[in-house]
């Protein structure tokens, strides 16, 4: 049977990278597996458009102060609105903070709904300032009323799903997401736009971000200027917009590190090729909870240094390397990967990428809403 699954999610940016990839390359798989997609994001403007993904609803939303970008959904009234005309079959929740309050809605509408863990609470709330301590009650506290509210809690990674077996929700389920490994690939590596960044002597490397408090994008110029004064020869290419970056290009030019800020990068075969051509990739984010980014550096060929504090270790295996958050053990890391071959170092981080295509990432979901594909009649050829 064909499902009406309505999505929505709030911190949804033009220029966002891993949460808009997610939300697409699910959708794709769901209206490709027979049902009916509908996504609705806050934007600027109200707008209802049939795309590749299924339907997109955008819904006017203020920007949020400090974000770089971010709108959210808050005239609730409207919102609900929208789902009672939407009728949906089954609800998917890409934000367990603003938008709480649909599992509410979808509980008395009788449909069921699950909510997407993109990260862990305790681990953002950390990179705000709270203690360790505060961070885990605060988390707790959350986490035993989202688990209350959805029918399902959906997490990408076993990293991801700890903080909910910590407080006992029994409603949880794994689903991981994936990487396109057809548009990301090693064949991408062009030596030509390697060498706009760097000579032939110097280490490449890439940093696909966004600039805001919780990803730490400081952490991997703290890692060149380490690996600078050991003696290595190497630049950055930060690929990525966000709050802290007007505070991030400052520091490079007071310190004279090599850094090019490229913003963000809209071109995703121009990104492909800017990670196919680094040396090695950094993802410094410690409270990410699977780390798309990182994936698909990986599908191109390149190897990831990561925070040990995040779910990335989970994905990178021993194809990567992962670092504790200070920039002394992230050039650590860095050196470590290159003291492997090229070749080997390459091939290992495309065959670990392999291990996560986007098929198995749409079937779990649809597992997770009880959903399976449907097969549709084909027609034939030259009947319209």
């Amino acid at each position: 049977m064909s499902l009406r699954i309505v999505r929505i999610a709030n911190f949804v940016a033009p220029s966002s990278g891993g949460l808009r990839t997610a939300l697409r390359e699910l959708g794709t798989g769901y209206l490709a597996a027979g049902h009916e997609p509908v996504l609705v994001i806050p934007g600027e403007r109200a707008s209802d458009r049939d795309t590749e993904q299924g339907r997109v609803i955008t819904l006017p939303g203020p920007l949020l102060p400090g974000t770089g970008g971010y709108r959210v959904l808050t005239d609730k009234r409207r919102v609900s609105r929208l789902l009672e005309s939407l009728a949906p079959d089954r609800l998917e929740v890409s934000d367990r903070t603003t938008l709480r309050w649909t599992g509410v809605w979808a509980r008395r509408a009788r449909v069921p709904a699950v909510m997407v863990s993109h990260e862990t609470a305790d681990g953002v709330l950390r990179t705000w300032g709270l203690s360790e301590g505060m961070a885990r009650r605060t988390a707790d506290a959350l986490n035993v009323r989202t688990a209350h509210t959805y029918s399902r809690v959906v997490c990408t990674t076993e990293f991801a799903e700890r903080e909910f077996v910590r407080i006992g929700a029994r409603n949880v389920v794994r689903a991981p997401l994936g990487v396109d490994l057809v548009n990301r690939h090693p064949a991408l590596r062009d030596p030509a736009l390697r060498a706009r960044h760097a000579r032939a002597d110097q280490v490449l490397l890439v940093m696909c971000s966004r600039l805001s408090v919780e990803k730490r994008p400081g952490t991997a110029l703290d890692a060149l200027e380490a690996l600078l004064r050991r003696g290595v020869r190497a630049v950055l290419v930060v690929a990525g917009d966000g709050p802290l970056r007007a505070r991030l290009e400052q520091r490079a030019r007071e310190r004279r590190l090599p850094v090019t800020f490229l913003g963000h990068v809209a071109d995703r075969t121009l990104l492909g090729s800017l990670q196919a051509s680094a040396d090695v990739c950094l993802a410094p984010g410690p409270a990410e909870t699977f780390g798309l980014a990182a994936l698909e550096a990986m599908a191109c060929g390149t190897p990831v240094v990561a925070s040990s504090l995040s779910a990335l270790p989970e994905i990178v295996g021993s194809a990567g390397a992962t670092a504790a958050d200070n920039g002394d053990s992230f050039a650590d890391a860095v050196r470590l990967l290159l003291g492997r071959t090229e070749g080997g170092r390459r091939q290992a981080a495309r065959a670990r990428a392999e291990c996560f295509g986007w098929d198995a990432a749409v079937s779990g979901f649809l597992a997770a809403h009880d959903a399976v594909a449907v097969t549709r009649p084909r027609l034939q050829e030259g009947v319209a």
